[in-house]
């Protein structure tokens, strides 16, 4: 099919396509929010009577927010939202599942493609999730559907390859931008969050054109106030170490967020499988479970019931909440701990939403925790009106470590606060945090850098790969960090944090029998007893490449297998190590080729 922008220049053919993306994702995300804000008010407040807090209310306003008058309708309606959530999912679409931004990013270094029945399903499932009390967040169902729409205008319009990721990308960052006013920090994201070492600069000039006018649209019926109230705030340069031990606490409650999250969805996925139960009845289970403990809490006092209720939906009016000092300390400092449950219940289970809403009010909440508490025994180091600002740099550092973002976390919730003064604290507490929490992620379909990415193999020349032997481009065997069969899976985790690889061969009395990645770790005994070793996560019988092969037959292997590391072994012996090859190394023997080759041509021409 010939493309309708055939004969725009490329520069035309990107503004078009952001022009377009941009309108879509201000109108999907207006639509996905007032079908949200239908779905609260009829479930939350006409049935279960519950007079719910919002972000961006008053003082005077927020402050009249109380409990249902019963909290008997709270379970069948969680049941209704999720089976009719797993439903829809297990029928039609799988990818719809949990939190849509890994599925957006996922595709982006896949093919570029997002099934059509995607955006739509994604909308009314996780309007389903969130509006009947599930843990989940607006970020990655805008997410997935503006990235779902952009996928539909790359088919539309006949864009290539690299064009219909560029669509795909700018759909990212304008929905999330747009749901959240907060255009410059969403068209940010778009390039950041796609890996935990790299940066998609083709992405970000389109975002930004994207994001303004997706937020131009959403703002003309929504305001264009921030997301956030705030009253006035003040910090001073004293309380820097105070922000850099936020960072530090930040750091903690993000590594037990990402690995209780993704433990719970392990569990969830081996107790299914091992009993052969209905999928459709996963998120159900997880739904029934959070049901449950909020109404067991509301049994035991008011406190424990007002913790209840903040495990529920997005959790921003209880983070409006801590904004203004109205919630007790003693809910405050259990907060971090249900949200990341009530979370990992709901979206663990096969639930749908995103993890961006529930990380900042685990991030609020540690850092309403530590300022209040610092108020309360330092008042004159920590004055009342420093509390907010512990709160908001909590949400950043928090979530800008855990999402491999924080450069873009940091812009984003500045908007959304609509305060720049806090931009210094903020730096600081991101950039420890982040660098604690390291290449750990609650996004998993990330990559390291954009050698590891599909959506960049077009890029290397095929002629120079094929002129370049893996033995001249891998680590020797000597080099090369190895794992035994019986070592424990803490020395495998150590190993990871330690060095930054994220695989290694494992070699048995002189032969290599298997490999280990950062998946297989992740997935080490998932709902079973303790592993003694790491025999049973191991992948055995691994892909390999022979030292004589090229670069281009062992950079096919990856992509195909969508692999990140090759064992290197000499063809007439199989089983012995000789090396071991990685899309860095890849990356690196290719350019250190070009640039001689480039260098050689410029002599040559020099010469003539």
């Amino acid at each position: 099919m010939t493309s309708p922008l055939s004969k725009f220049t490329p520069t035309k053919r990107i503004v078009v396509i952001a022009i377009v993306v941009g309108i879509i994702a201000g109108v999907g995300s207006l639509l996905f929010y007032e079908g949200l804000k239908w779905g609260i008010a009829f479930f939350m407040g006409y049935l279960l009577q519950y007079a719910y807090p919002k972000e961006g209310q008053s003082f005077a306003a927020i402050s009249q927010w109380s409990e249902p008058h019963s909290l008997v309708l709270l379970i069948p309606i969680l049941i209704f939202g999720s089976l009719f959530t797993g439903i829809l999912i297990t029928c039609f679409a799988p990818e719809a599942e949990g939190h849509g931004t890994d599925a957006a990013i996922k595709a982006f270094h896949g093919d570029g493609r997002i099934r059509k029945r995607v955006p739509v399903l994604k909308a009314v499932t996780a309007i389903l999730t969130i509006a009947t009390g599930g843990s989940a967040g607006r970020e990655g169902p805008a997410a997935q559907i503006s990235a779902g729409f952009g996928s539909i205008v790359a088919d539309m319009l006949g864009l290539s390859a690299r064009e219909r990721r560029i669509a795909l990308t700018t759909g990212i960052g304008a929905g999330i931008g747009t749901i959240f006013k907060a255009p410059l920090g969403g068209a940010v994201l778009a390039a950041e969050v796609l890996y935990t070492r790299d940066f998609e600069s083709d992405a970000i000039i389109p975002a930004f054109l994207a994001s303004v006018i997706g937020y131009a649209i959403f703002g003309f019926f929504e305001g264009y106030a921030p997301i956030f109230s705030l009253n006035p705030i003040a910090w001073t340069v004293e309380q820097i170490p105070m922000f850099l031990l936020l960072g530090v606490l930040c750091a903690a409650f993000g590594i037990l967020y990402i690995t209780v999250f993704y433990g719970s969805r392990d569990w969830f996925a081996a107790v299914f499988k091992r009993y052969n139960l209905p999928l459709y009845l996963k998120p159900v289970s997880g739904a029934l479970i959070l049901g449950i403990l909020v109404v067991t809490l509301a049994l035991i006092s008011p406190d424990a019931e007002m913790l209840g209720l903040a495990g529920l939906g997005s959790g921003y009016g209880f983070d409006q909440l801590m904004l203004y000092s109205l919630l007790p300390l003693a809910v405050i400092l259990l907060l971090p701990f249900f949200k990341i449950l009530t979370t990992s219940l709901t979206l663990g289970s096969g639930g749908s939403g995103g993890v961006f809403g529930p990380g900042l009010t685990i991030g609020a909440s540690v850092g309403a925790a530590l300022g209040i508490t610092m108020h309360l025994f330092l008042p004159a180091y920590v004055p009342l009106e420093a509390v907010p600002v512990f709160i908001v740099v909590g949400m950043i550092s928090l979530f800008g470590a855990v999402a491999n973002a924080p450069i873009a976390v940091l812009i984003m919730i500045v908007e959304m606060v609509g305060s720049i003064s806090i931009l210094i604290p903020a730096m600081a507490a991101v950039a420890v945090s982040h660098l604690l929490t390291g290449e750990r992620t609650i996004f998993h379909e990330q990559v390291p850098t954009k050698a590891q990415s599909g959506a960049h193999r077009g890029e290397y020349d095929r002629e120079t790969l094929e002129g370049i032997f893996v033995r001249d481009a891998m680590t020797p065997k000597e080099a090369v960090i190895t794992l035994d069969p019986s070592d424990k899976p803490s020395r495998v985790r150590d190993l990871m944090a330690n060095t930054g690889h994220t695989g290694f061969p494992i070699i048995e009395d002189g032969r290599l029998v298997g490999i280990i990645t950062s998946r297989d770790a992740n997935d080490i005994c998932a709902a079973e007893t303790a592993c003694q070793d790491i025999r049973q996560a191991m992948t055995f019988i691994p892909l390999v490449i022979h030292p004589d092969d090229t670069l281009e037959d062992a950079l096919s292997v990856m992509v195909g297998h969508n692999f990140d590391y090759l064992p290197v072994v000499r063809a007439d012996a199989p089983d012995q190590l000789a090396g071991f090859l990685t899309r860095s190394d890849i990356l690196r023997t290719y350019v250190q080729a070009s640039y001689l080759a480039a260098s050689r041509k410029q002599d040559n021409d020099f010469d003539n």
